[in-house]
């Protein structure tokens, strides 16, 4: 058995039709599991914060407290600050940083968030157990990450099964688990968080209008063939340019369908860690 990586390879990079994703993504649509527990005053640490606009909603949402978006690619934290400058945020900053080896004491923030980063990761219990270091007691741990497997579709595009099949090598040849979501709970209880303290949960962005089709079809059609994914498939051997062709055309392909139909299911962990004002005295 190969011996795991610690970081895996950022799978999709940030080529314009991944950004194009990750732009479309806030907190309503991407964090509504965290939203309940966020109080005015948190300090609050997003990690894989990307183009910042989940990290942008957050410091909304916390408007006496402060929050840290970090990343491991530095180009993409100048969109962070950009869209941060654009909404008038100033509780909010942007550093780099690398989940396993956090530069930051224990027990600093009061939330520690990450949006689809433990499935790009070599070893996601490690990452946990970094994310659980740096929180307060009483402070949350709150994960999400798609599942790729439980992904489905209508109709039955042939060349997506495909593209199922070809991403899930890619992803897993980078280190990473693209089958993340049905493994979070397991991560966070070898992490050391314990029952009861761990609510798992699911919950799915479907794309099914008109609209939603052309976007969601385009912009895998274009990663496909234009990404650093496309690079990473083809330099690794998994598929040859000719047969990303293909796929991205089974993307346009489905997304014409006037019936198409499109869910993608993420997996939710929200983690509390131990507080001893909790513990009931002898």
């Amino acid at each position: 058995m190969p011996k795991q990586q610690e970081t895996a390879v950022y799978t999709h990079g940030h080529h314009e039709s991944v950004l194009r994703s990750h732009t479309w993504r806030t907190a309503a649509n991407s964090a509504a599991y965290l939203l309940g527990s966020l109080k005015p005053h948190m300090k609050v640490l997003d990690i894989g914060c990307g183009p910042g606009t989940i990290t942008a909603d957050l410091a909304e949402l916390v408007p006496d407290g402060h929050v840290t978006g970090v990343d491991r690619a530095p180009g993409v934290l100048e969109q962070a600050r950009a869209t941060a400058a654009a909404r008038g945020l100033d509780n909010v900053d942007f550093a780099v940083a690398d989940v396993h080896a956090l530069d930051y004491p224990d027990d600093t923030f009061c939330v520690v968030h990450a949006h689809q980063v433990l499935q790009h990761v070599g070893d996601p219990v490690a990452a946990l157990r970094e994310m659980r270091r740096v929180t307060k007691p009483g402070g949350f741990v709150a994960v999400r990450d798609a599942d790729y497997a439980a992904m489905t579709w209508y109709p039955r595009v042939p060349g997506l099964d495909d593209w199922l099949e070809l991403y899930r090598r890619v992803a897993r040849a980078n280190g990473g688990e693209p089958d993340a979501g049905r493994r979070l709970r397991s991560w966070a209880l070898r992490a050391g968080f314990t029952e009861p303290r761990i609510t798992a949960g699911s919950s799915t962005w479907t794309y099914a209008t008109r609209d939603e089709r052309e976007w969601w079809s385009g912009l895998w059609a274009d990663r496909t063939v234009a990404s650093a994914y496309a690079e990473r498939a083809t330099g690794g051997g998994h598929a040859t340019e000719e047969q990303l062709k293909a796929v991205s055309g089974a993307w346009r392909e489905w997304g014409g369908q006037e019936d198409g139909w499109f869910a993608v299911l993420h997996g939710e962990i929200l983690c509390r860690k131990e507080d001893p004002a909790d513990a009931v005295p002898a």
